[in-house]
């Protein structure tokens, strides 16, 4: 509870980047969570899902509520669509239900005007092969991003940041420079599935409008930041803090109170 008191003083500021983490930091709904994270951070990732038995889709009213907090304390909003979506998959129904389920979020949380919506595309399986025929995965992909963009004419395509995952990046990297997405580097899985965050820092950077830090231990991901290599997050806000002038969201991609606390003192310190 003390850590609690000490984070609660203000935010913690100085940083060349929007710190932010997730809305799964307390046990609650949505609204409770950004009106405890608000205070201390400055943006706030929304995680929703949508499947056809269960849904943490926000009503209008909810909406309403978060506009408000955002304007009270400056918030901004970073939107990760939902996990179970298939934009590559082979079944066309999966497919477009997929771009329709992503159509969907980013209609009702429009009124947020997001900093950014978060994106997987998702292997058709786990590793580093993320399907048998990856040049129709890949087509599918591109389909599915170009219709996505078509039915939101009014969001920018920069605004859609493809995130970093299990298998290597430059299997999709030409249908994000394509379509003019950007890019969310995900430090944390970089480092938990054993790339090398050095020359993804050199390769993506310029395209990167959102950045997920968190660490992993026996094998389980999104820990505190302090079982992450320290020279890894060195790395990484130094780097920031050299191409400080673009605005970005680093965001402690971690889920609980205790792992917010332990991630925030880390980040304190490096500008104490």
């Amino acid at each position: 509870m003390r850590s609690d008191i000490l984070l609660r003083e203000q935010k913690v500021g100085a940083f060349p980047f929007r710190l932010g983490t997730t809305s799964y930091i307390l046990p609650a709904d949505i609204v409770p969570n950004v009106e405890f994270l608000a205070p201390l951070v400055d943006d706030v990732e929304l995680v929703f899902f949508e499947s056809d038995k269960l849904s943490n889709l926000p009503d209008a009213a909810v909406i309403e509520q978060l506009v408000e907090l955002k304007g009270d304390h400056r918030l901004s909003y970073t939107v990760h669509l939902p996990l179970d979506i298939h934009l590559g998959s082979s079944d066309e129904v999966t497919r477009t239900r997929s771009v329709e389920k992503c159509r969907r979020i980013m209609d009702v949380t429009g009124p947020l005007a997001p900093f950014a919506y978060i994106i997987h595309f998702h292997g058709e399986r786990r590793g580093k092969e993320p399907a048998n025929d990856i040049e129709r995965w890949r087509s599918a992909l591109d389909r599915s991003t170009e219709e996505l963009l078509l039915s939101l004419s009014d969001v920018a395509p920069k605004l859609l940041c493809v995130e970093t995952l299990d298998y290597p990046f430059d299997y999709v990297s030409d249908i994000v420079s394509r379509h003019g997405l950007s890019v969310c580097l995900d430090v944390g899985h970089l480092a938990f599935y054993g790339y090398p965050v050095q020359d993804h820092l050199d390769t993506y950077m310029a395209q990167t409008r959102v950045i997920h830090l968190h660490g992993n231990s026996d094998g389980t991901d999104h820990k505190d930041i302090g079982m992450l290599d320290p020279e890894i997050i060195a790395m990484l806000t130094n780097r920031l803090a050299w191409e400080g002038e673009r605005e970005r969201v680093l965001t402690l991609e971690v889920f609980g109170r205790t792992a917010f606390n332990r991630s925030m003192e880390i980040m304190r310190r490096l500008v104490e």
